[in-house]
């Protein structure tokens, strides 16, 4: 894997690298447990709002045994024009061994990286970028359900643009076999998408698709313009998973979500805790995962044995 002390993109991880996160993910879900070699601390400094990746980053690190240290971006030394290189050259000076970002920044880490800090960094989304852990859990949840990748056809619908998840996805879904098709408004899929699967009408993927993965509009990055033109009702009958669609799926698919969901947007409210959502499975898998990742960055500090990461 090519890192040091940091997992900020999926583009770090070759094939062999994702089976890994997968199985040691698994193991943690079996009753896995660590040792740490001393106390070790963690900080989730969030720029953004959340619920899922934040609490569930929390969850990891306190399964582990990290301290987790309290960060509020709104009384942080940030809203005094610190630079957030500066804010991590600090709390590694106090201590902290971890710190999970979530910033609306396009590659906000890259000046981090570059800083080569002591610390460890895993990046929990950066702006439209990359979404590393969301995506090793969704890999994680697709292995769980089908035990391979080799051939699946993976259909990713909805807001394209604006997603760091369907960046992540379909990098990491091509690199290990499967086939992405994409869905959604049509101006939302441009030549970086392009690249890795084609284009079709929703109608025309969800009867041949093994998984459906729906997308959040994303309002906070649409202009205003765009917002007020947008409608719900209309939105979910060209571009949601319906009821109606949902019955034409193949009995063996799965429908994923990273969620918020939307209900009645992207998919009908009904369908969210249908029995081919692995929806809220996605949410448990994802603790297990960022206990996997943060594990790797442990042994790389030598915060635990090297004997921790066999399976």
């Amino acid at each position: 894997m090519q890192t040091k002390n940091y997992l900020v993109s999926v583009d770090q991880f070759d094939n062999q690298d994702v089976m890994d996160f997968i199985q040691l993910a698994q193991a943690f879900k079996a009753g896995k447990t660590l040792q740490l070699k001393r106390p070790s601390f963690a900080m989730n400094l969030f720029f953004e709002n959340s619920t899922r990746t934040h609490t569930s980053f929390e969850m990891a690190e306190r399964r582990l045994g990290l301290q987790v240290i309290p960060f509020d971006p709104k009384t942080s030394s940030v809203t005094k024009g610190e630079s957030l290189l500066d804010t991590l050259k600090t709390i590694q000076a106090i201590g902290v061994d971890l710190a999970v970002i979530r910033h609306p920044r396009d590659r906000y880490y890259q000046e981090i990286v570059d800083a080569e800090l002591p610390m460890s960094l895993i990046n929990a989304g950066d702006g439209s970028g990359q979404h590393p852990s969301q995506s090793l859990l969704d890999m994680d949840t697709i292995y769980e359900e089908f035990g391979h990748f080799d051939g699946l056809k993976v259909a990713i619908i909805g807001d394209l643009a604006h997603s760091r998840v369907a960046r992540s996805n379909m990098t990491l879904l091509t690199q290990l076999g499967a086939s992405v098709y994409f869905s959604g408004p049509k101006e939302w899929y441009g030549a970086d998408f392009a690249k890795y699967g084609q284009y079709e009408p929703i109608d025309d993927l969800v009867a041949k698709m093994d998984v459906v993965m729906l997308l959040r509009v994303q309002h906070e990055r649409l202009t205003q313009a765009n917002n007020q033109a947008f409608d719900a009702g209309s939105y979910h009958q060209q571009y949601g998973l319906t009821e109606a669609r949902a019955a034409r799926m193949q009995p063996h698919a799965i429908i994923m979500h990273p969620a918020p969901v939307n209900r009645g947007v992207e998919l009908a409210s009904d369908l969210v805790e249908a029995p081919q959502s692995r929806i809220f499975q996605q949410m448990t898998n994802g603790v297990y995962v960022r206990m996997a990742m943060i594990t790797r960055l442990l042994a790389q500090r030598g915060l635990i044995t090297p004997e921790q990461l066999e399976v």
